[in-house]
């Protein structure tokens, strides 16, 4: 587990009395240690919240009855989530796992709460003694699927539908853009937002939206399958989004950009339970496998999946990344010297486009 750390925690074991403990609150050892899990969306949407789920299930499977998990499903970013963090805090979980950037300010709030309580939140940025961050470089997984699209595209109109202008979402349209204007600079890159995590029929409008003004592939943002089911139905392109969705779409589906998130969960459960826990950053890709592509269309000329590997293999050994200067943003001005690479500290609060993306990042 690669961690940036902020804050430290020490946790001890209490000897000889069959005692997990974290802070001042201990559990029998023959109690299930229980760990909760919040998704923005249903389990069942086949992306994001689907994904996370199945690395609780891979915690269950690991720990069987020594952990007891809970999850709560579609919870909206907001009041709502605090509510519900709360409740599993008050009900005896002894780890939380929050899985969206929305749930960052009700996580911290709940964690001032429960200082005996372990909390982890999912791409946000705030720490605490209790409170550990933790995301997955889905750029680097867009980076090559953008390298695909310009490839295969006839068009050279590429889509992009966008849930939410925060940083992690602007630097994957980002990543996207820089392999466009190295591999295919005739290419352009169309966004829609949709302001949802999981729409299925926001996302299906937006993909039919971009085929009809003449995009042939389309990546995505958003967590259902529908833009590839869309993309299927006209004999388009789509990239899938958290989760391998080929069954979705066998002739539209390129690629998928999947998070792996079983090793770590259950990394950090067994950290929590035998006491070594620390409070820090977590940040894992491609290297760490935090960051998969399952496999490619077997569409695709081989000379291009051949180069596709090979940059997966040199994001992986660090010779490949895609924040490296001279990096102009849209509007001509030099943001990254030459030579120079973008620390993630620095991806975090990215708030620009970089030279190619047509438009502004909605307030």
């Amino acid at each position: 587990m690669q961690r940036r750390r902020f804050h430290k925690l020490i946790a001890g074991l209490t000897a000889g009395l069959g005692l997990a403990a974290f802070g001042n609150t201990a559990v029998l050892a023959d109690d299930p240690f229980k760990v909760g899990f919040v998704y923005v969306g249903p389990i069942g949407d086949h992306g994001w919240s689907y994904q996370h789920d199945q690395g609780r299930l891979a915690v269950e499977r690991e720990f069987g009855d020594k952990v007891s998990t809970t999850y709560v499903e579609n919870v909206a970013e907001g009041a709502d989530a605090e509510r519900v963090i709360n409740n599993l805090a008050k009900t005896g979980h002894k780890l939380i796992f929050t899985t969206s950037f929305g749930f960052m300010n009700p996580t911290v709030k709940v964690a001032k709460r429960y200082p005996d309580v372990v909390f982890e939140h999912a791409t946000g940025y705030k720490t605490a003694k209790n409170l550990g961050t933790y995301v997955s470089t889905t750029y680097e997984g867009r980076y090559v699927a953008g390298y695909v699209a310009s490839q295969v595209t006839k068009t050279n109109k590429i889509g992009y539908i966008a849930s939410f202008p925060i940083p992690e979402v602007i630097r994957d349209i980002n990543a996207v853009q820089l392999a466009l204007n190295k591999y295919n600079p005739d290419a352009e890159l169309m966004i829609i937002w949709v302001s949802s995590w999981f729409d299925p029929g926001k996302e299906a409008d937006a993909a039919n939206a971009m085929m009809d003004q003449g995009v042939d592939v389309i990546l995505q943002h958003t967590d259902s399958p529908a833009a590839m089911q869309a993309a299927e139905r006209r004999g388009k392109y789509a990239v899938g989004q958290a989760s391998d969705m080929s069954s979705f779409g066998p002739n539209a589906h390129l690629l998928s950009v999947v998070d792996d998130w079983a090793p770590y969960y259950i990394e950090t459960t067994k950290a929590v339970m035998d006491g070594t826990w620390e409070s820090g950053a977590a940040v894992e890709g491609m290297k760490e496998g935090a960051i998969v592509i399952p496999g490619f269309n077997e569409s695709i000329p081989a000379d291009v999946i051949a180069h596709a590997e090979e940059l997966i293999a040199g994001i992986k050994d660090g010779s490949v990344y895609p924040f490296t200067g001279p990096l102009t943003d849209n509007k001509g001005e030099l943001r990254v010297p030459e030579g120079t690479r973008m620390t993630f500290a620095e991806l975090e609060k990215m708030n620009w486009y970089v030279e190619g993306v047509v438009g502004d990042i909605p307030q």
